[in-house]
């Protein structure tokens, strides 16, 4: 009686793991499935990501070479298809050297929406605001005040690379505005500023004493060709993860 006991308890374990292997086998399946699927797919865009990279970073060394040889439509060409490969860091600094270019040959507005779109191609704002503040002393030109400041004001805010830059933009702006006492006070921060570069202060102390003597009419002109803006973007990253940023 024991033994059928047993035998009929055997066989509703059995039914009950044939019912449970029924229910779940599937779904445990569909699990593994969709997780290769995801890893595939990462290894996929992993390898993507580099081989654009690579693209660029070979697109970015022709536009350089073309360059150095004086040669302003090979090099737009090759930064246009490193923008065009590239991601980030590579696609940003593509773009600021076509704005560079067309800078060299006048062709202002087209040089604004460059800087403006490598400013958002990056994360990185050691890439991003030097393109952003460009951008800004084009516009200063011919933009109205609260677009110029519109620009600059996130440049200034702590922590930015460029932020003693940024804001004496933003004095100058005012400045040439007429917005002569918010200039001053610009100007007054910058030259007691401790992590203010030396040109920019010896510039603040200048605007300063020339707002105090009433002879800064002209002044934003002087002070902005003398301005030390980087004229070049920062080099390509050597790290493809960089490129992505």
């Amino acid at each position: 009686m024991v033994d059928v006991f047993e035998q009929v308890e055997e066989e509703l374990r059995s039914d009950r793991y044939k019912r449970l292997a029924r229910t779940w086998l599937p779904v445990a399946g569909g699990v593994l499935l969709l997780a290769l699927i995801a890893a595939l797919a990462w290894w996929g865009w992993q390898s993507w990501q580099t081989s654009q990279g690579d693209k660029a970073s070979a697109a970015y060394d022709h536009g350089m070479e073309a360059l150095e040889s004086t040669n302003p439509v090979g090099a737009d060409t090759a930064f246009t298809e490193a923008a065009a490969a590239g991601t980030g860091g590579y696609k940003a600094l593509a773009l600021m050297q076509r704005a560079g270019i067309a800078v060299t040959a006048n062709k202002i507005p087209e040089a604004i929406a460059l800087f403006d779109e490598a400013a958002r191609a990056s994360r990185d704002p050691i890439i991003s605001d030097p393109a952003a503040l460009k951008a800004a002393w084009l516009v200063m030109d011919t933009g109205d005040l609260a677009d110029i400041e519109k620009r600059l004001e996130p440049l200034t805010a702590e922590g930015r690379p460029l932020r003693p830059f940024a804001r004496e933009a933003l004095a100058l702006a005012r400045l040439q505005h007429g917005k002569i006492a918010e200039a001053r006070d610009i100007f007054v921060l910058l030259q007691r500023g401790l992590d203010v570069p030396d040109p920019i202060k010896q510039r603040a102390q200048v605007a300063i004493s020339a707002i105090d003597a009433g002879t800064a009419a002209n002044l934003a002109a002087i002070v902005r060709a003398q301005a030390a803006v980087p004229a070049t973007p920062a080099p390509a990253p050597a790290d493809p993860n960089l490129a992505t940023q």
